[in-house]
């Protein structure tokens, strides 16, 4: 494999970057049985630039890339075709491991980073399970519509906001429509196209009712 030697831009830093924040979250919804590693090709001395679970190895950011992740990435280069590698193999400690070796591109398609994730399939099943369930710190609260169209999308923002509010004995009769319009507001319902309109038709009142208090809503901020 011939030697990697790149220098990156600003722009490249900025993607690397945006990894980092993505792989906390994508972290947070796997569970600690992964170990998530981004690497950073400018210095293979120290190209961990990120790692989450590093417990398992025992690395931090700093460490140099790995011999086997070089060997992955010269696949990848000599495929051309994916950006990918899944694979299963063994850590230092002979633990048996499930892999994935993923290219980050950068400008004009180069590949400038890696993300390497590794599942320790000797982690016990109820330490898995536990990460696919609702907790105390993170309870089954909210519901998601998966809609068809955008339109369902707001007529079910709709539906939900009105129910919420004309429910609501609190709230003076005459502020419903101002409170459901400032709520859908708040939930970015009118960033999508025709909502204005739509929401005007099912509460009985003009587009510039509507647009009079997202108006007032704003200047209110």
């Amino acid at each position: 494999m011939k030697e990697i030697s790149i220098t990156l831009s600003e722009t490249d830093r900025r993607i690397l970057e945006s990894y980092s924040y993505f792989l906390d979250g994508l972290s947070q919804y796997l569970g600690n049985s992964i170990e998530i590693v981004l690497h950073s090709l400018e210095n293979l001395d120290c190209s961990v630039i990120k790692i989450l679970n590093g417990f398992y190895s025992g690395r931090t950011v700093g460490a140099p890339i790995t011999d086997l992740a070089l060997s992955m990435l010269s696949k990848i280069n000599e495929t051309g075709t994916n950006p990918y590698i899944i694979y299963f193999c063994k850590s230092k400690k002979n633990e048996p491991i499930k892999a994935a070796t993923l290219a980050v591109y950068g400008e004009h398609q180069r590949i400038i980073g890696l993300v390497c994730m590794n599942f320790y399939l000797n982690t016990p099943l109820c330490n898995f399970v536990e990460t696919l369930l609702p907790s105390a710190a993170n309870p089954l609260a909210v519901s998601e519509h998966f809609a068809e169209n955008i339109s369902d999308v707001i007529e079910n923002a709709i539906s939900t906001v009105q129910k919420e509010v004309l429910s609501d004995s609190k709230i003076p009769s005459s502020y419903k429509n101002k409170e459901i319009i400032l709520r859908l507001n708040e939930q970015g319902v009118f960033n999508l196209k025709d909502a204005v309109i739509t929401v005007a038709e099912r509460l009985g009142i003009s587009k510039n009712t509507v647009y009079l208090h997202l108006r007032n809503q704003s200047k209110s901020v």
